[in-house]
């Protein structure tokens, strides 16, 4: 056994535990498919043989004479009970299935004499124990990595600072990343602050051009009323053995959520998967992925607008730490895909050459912008000031554990690159990109 087991909590060897006894028998073809209802060990799969598994090799600072001395880490709760939206409209798949299905296959016997449904509405996108585990794990890994910053004496002695959304799934999140580093029961103050990490419901221009404005989607909708969703739907019909009508997008969706949710809650292969095969998932994740785009990401100007105030932040703790001595070693803040996606495209990451619409899937099988990839649940963006002497201070973001580079960012032969170029690179939007005048109700004149 390897030694850093012997001083592992008591909660990790019991999870140890259950986790062997419920190997996934995921249909692994699709499951990297779940965009944001995904496991972040799809995105990180050395995590399935060892879930603290950590590579120190992948820090490579420029001289030995660099040491961390600041990091900031944004970070998506774990892993979620379904809203109750999605609950009602899987119960109402549930029941067309039970009641409307036919066929011989073991998968559907299952379902119609086995499978009870489980979800109820009081649920709504509460944190299941995989989601309380996803942060206690992330906290040991992080603690691994950068073991100068974070560990149980610096938590003790009040040097890492927590902000969290309000969402109980959120503050749950945030208790139980505090939790994978200490052994005791000792309460840690945390601060909620809905300004910060939920941004998006507090810009009215977002709210209003975007987040509630159908036209804002339009090639999302366009894209679940064209020839692939429908060939999707038209499957899972012949599949069940039920007459087309009866299987809408919202009842494929539906379906694939009972397929994701099973596997990211219970880690088991659920019957419904098998309405799936690797091209309807593929489908599925870029009727997603559309959704996110034009929501949250590249879509609209103002979806990565919003989250200036959360750049700000950053970058005023990032100058702070920069300026030395560093009182405030770490922050972390916990929130949601909604508090992730638009900073990451603020920053530019996953910027396609071509907008994701309803037409073009067939031509966006190797776009970047896939939430697969970017948005599991416990996703994180860290951002790791290093000071390496004589004035020489550099930055290394990492997302999901992985050192990433700047985009953009010229002259990077690391992933490690001057602090000062950092705030070169994005000093239109250090001098800029003002929340409130980004988020202010543009008047138009009366025509």
């Amino acid at each position: 056994v390897s030694s850093v087991y012997l001083f592992l909590p008591c909660w990790y060897m019991s999870s140890l535990i259950s986790l062997s006894s419920t190997k996934p028998r995921s249909k692994k073809s699709i499951a990297k498919y779940f965009n944001t209802k995904g496991r972040y060990e799809e995105v990180n799969t050395y995590l399935r043989e060892d879930i603290l598994a950590v590579n120190t090799s992948i820090l490579q600072p420029p001289s030995a004479q660099c040491r961390e001395i600041h990091l900031t880490a944004i970070i998506r709760h774990g892993t979620r009970y379904p809203t109750a939206k999605s609950i009602t409209e899987m119960q109402e798949f549930y029941n067309i299935v039970r009641h409307n299905a036919s066929g011989e296959q073991s998968w559907l016997q299952e379902i119609q004499t086995q499978w009870t449904m489980w979800y109820t509405e009081d649920m709504d996108g509460r944190l299941v124990q995989k989601g309380v585990n996803d942060l206690k794990h992330l906290a040991v890994r992080l603690s691994k990595l950068f073991p100068s910053l974070i560990s149980e004496k610096k938590l003790r002695g009040g040097l890492i600072k927590f902000i969290t959304s309000s969402k109980h799934r959120c503050v749950n999140s945030t208790l139980s990343f505090k939790a994978g580093l200490t052994f005791t029961d000792t309460l840690f103050e945390h601060a909620v602050n809905d300004a910060l990490m939920r941004f998006f419901d507090q810009c009215t221009r977002f709210v209003q051009e975007v987040d509630n404005n159908p036209s804002a989607v339009t090639e999302w909708d366009k894209f679940k009323e064209g020839p692939e969703m429908k060939r999707v739907e038209e499957k899972i019909a012949d599949r069940l053995g039920v007459e087309y009508n009866l299987i809408t997008q919202d009842m494929a969706e539906a379906a694939f959520y009972l397929c994701a949710y099973e596997f990211a809650i219970k880690a088991v292969n659920s019957p419904w998967c098998q309405l799936f095969d690797e091209d309807d998932a593929k489908i599925m994740e870029y009727e997603a992925d559309l959704r996110e785009f034009w929501k949250r990401g590249y879509g609209h100007d103002i979806n990565s607008k919003s989250s200036c105030i959360l750049f700000h932040d950053a970058f005023s703790r990032l100058d702070k730490a920069a300026r030395q001595p560093v009182t405030e070693p770490v922050t972390v803040q916990i929130g949601h895909a909604d508090t992730l996606l638009p900073l990451l495209t603020l920053l530019g990451f996953f910027n396609d050459s071509d907008a994701l619409t309803s037409t073009n899937y067939a031509t966006q099988t190797q776009r970047s912008f896939r939430t697969s990839h970017m948005m599991p649940y416990a996703a994180n963006l860290l951002f790791v000031l290093y000071d390496c002497g004589g004035g020489d201070l550099r930055l290394q973001p990492l997302l999901n554990e992985k050192p990433v580079t700047f985009p953009g960012l010229d002259d990077q032969q690391n992933s490690m690159p001057l602090y000062q170029d950092v705030r070169n690179h994005y000093r239109h939007l250090l001098s800029g990109c003002d929340f409130e005048t980004e988020c202010r109700l543009l008047k138009h004149p009366a025509v």
